[in-house]
């Protein structure tokens, strides 16, 4: 009893309510142990966020974002340059370049030819969209995209370029877009993540690491859940074989007394994450099958997606099960797909990615709106920057290659929120600088956040005694491309 009063002393509010909170984690841990009182339980419409509500009405209720890494070549795509016919094979001109950055994998070439596309361009739709033969099956939606010319990075490199894109900096360590958007806004399906993350099976080209789609400094219930091809499309989420009911009842009892022993000595709040995952891992054996079965889709769906639709795990399958989670209101999707890094053989590696894409996320889009879910989804299409004009390496005629190039690329978005059939901001007719409307990765994640009812300057987390967001201290809202 004589501790009582210095113990008592350091029991402030926030410590008692964090402290009896454990009673409720207990409390899902008991509950997972009994399936039968967990499904018995009413379920809840929304798992809120830290934000409550929206700070304005959302015009996006879930986001589908599908990141081409490696950055594909704007001028083999939705660039097209007349300049770059006309001058093929001429020295990039010292007054275009101006002495800008290289890369390391440039910097010992003596000449810069610029290089026209080996690939035909058309206009389509009603707005007259130019478009690559690369993409037929994208051009017949053009007038449904909206494009954006004007992307400009401050990264040149791989890592920090896509890091930069995923997180909204550079170096590793910051939460991810859905991590943010799990901590601010929750989840609107309690069976299944409100963020998953999907990446293209095969693929080749840069790496892609688990702390693109991290929680950062946020609870790891924030991150990222990735699902794989296979019978366990989520790891470790199934018992191990031999495993019954009450031997697990028995190992998550012993767990939920090692949570308390644990907390009662550290106080760690993340032992309160543990309990919420284990919760929805148990419910997840169930979603998650379900959810993953396409044996139920018509013939007709897996036509509009490619014959690449049926084989769990390449990107026509992600696609496909891309729009089952949107379906059960998963908010955030994100789908990675390798291998757009062409510094040589340009030609023939992009039109393999072009064969392996492009039905895929056209159909994804008709999809959705074909269902009515185009009204409140928002589909991305990009990569981390894009392509330079000039060849590097030896020119031929049959081959060439494309550095990196953060100054200006194109990427596009389709549905709630964004003007369709629309272009927004323009780059010089070398295709190397921006000469109206820019837009740089911060304005990208102020605009994605603002269309889901979010002002990014009030979406914060305090670390290590600052105030952090997604946008830094950045940042502004792309109202040209708004409806």
């Amino acid at each position: 009893m004589k501790d009582f009063p210095e113990k008592l002393k350091y029991l402030n509010r926030r410590q008692f309510l964090t402290k009896s909170s454990l009673g409720l984690g207990a409390a899902a841990i008991s509950m997972i142990g009994n399936p039968n009182r967990l499904l018995s339980s009413p379920p809840n419409s929304s798992i809120k966020g830290i934000l409550g509500n929206p700070h304005f009405a959302p015009k996006v209720k879930r986001v589908v974002y599908l990141f081409q890494s490696g950055g594909p070549s704007q001028f083999e795509t939705f660039d097209f340059k007349p300049m770059l016919d006309t001058m093929h094979g001429e020295e990039l001109p010292d007054s275009v370049r101006k002495g800008q950055r290289l890369t390391g994998m440039s910097t010992d070439q003596s000449s810069f030819p610029l290089v026209r596309s080996k690939f035909n361009f058309q206009q389509y739709g009603e707005t007259g969209t130019w478009v690559s033969e690369l993409m037929p099956h994208t051009s017949k939606i053009v007038d449904h995209l909206c494009f954006v010319h004007s992307m400009h990075t401050e990264a040149i490199n791989h890592d920090p370029a896509i890091t930069f894109f995923q997180t909204g900096h550079q170096l590793a360590g910051r939460p991810s877009i859905g991590a943010w958007l799990n901590y601010g806004l929750g989840s609107d399906n309690e069976d299944l993540p409100s963020f998953v993350v999907m990446v293209s099976k095969n693929g080749s080209g840069q790496p892609l690491y688990a702390r693109l789609w991290g929680n950062g400094f946020l609870s790891s219930r924030h991150q990222g859940v990735q699902f794989r091809a296979g019978a366990d499309p989520v790891l470790y989420l199934n018992p191990p074989p031999g495993l019954d009911d009450h031997d697990r009842a028995q190992v998550l009892n012993y767990l939920e007394q090692l949570h308390e022993l644990h907390y009662d000595s550290w106080g760690d709040p993340e032992i309160h994450s543990r309990i919420a995952q284990y919760e929805m891992a148990y419910r997840m054996q169930m979603s998650v099958p379900e959810v993953t079965d396409v044996s139920s889709e018509p013939e007709s769906v897996f036509e509009m997606y490619g014959e690449d639709s049926r084989d769990p795990g390449t990107y026509a399958a992600n696609c496909l099960l891309a729009r089952r989670l949107l379906e059960r209101d998963v908010k955030f999707v994100q789908l990675y797909h390798q291998g757009w890094d062409q510094h040589s053989n340009l030609p023939n590696e992009i039109q393999s990615q072009a064969n392996k894409t492009d039905q895929a996320s056209a159909a994804l889009v008709m999809d959705l709106k074909q269902r009515g879910l185009l009204e409140d989804t928002l589909v991305i299409w990009g990569g981390e920057f894009g392509r330079t004009n000039y060849s590097q390496g030896k020119l031929t005629s049959a081959n060439y290659g494309r550095d990196h190039h953060p100054r200006c690329f194109t990427i596009w978005m389709a549905g709630a929120g964004v003007k369709p059939g629309f272009h927004y901001g323009t780059t010089d007719e070398f295709g190397y600088n921006i000469t109206e409307n820019p837009v740089d990765v911060h304005d990208f994640h102020a605009t994605l956040l603002h269309l889901l009812g979010i002002d990014h300057t009030r979406l914060t987390y305090k670390h290590q005694g600052r105030r952090y967001r997604l946008t830094d201290v950045f940042g502004h809202v792309v109202k040209g491309i708004l409806l």
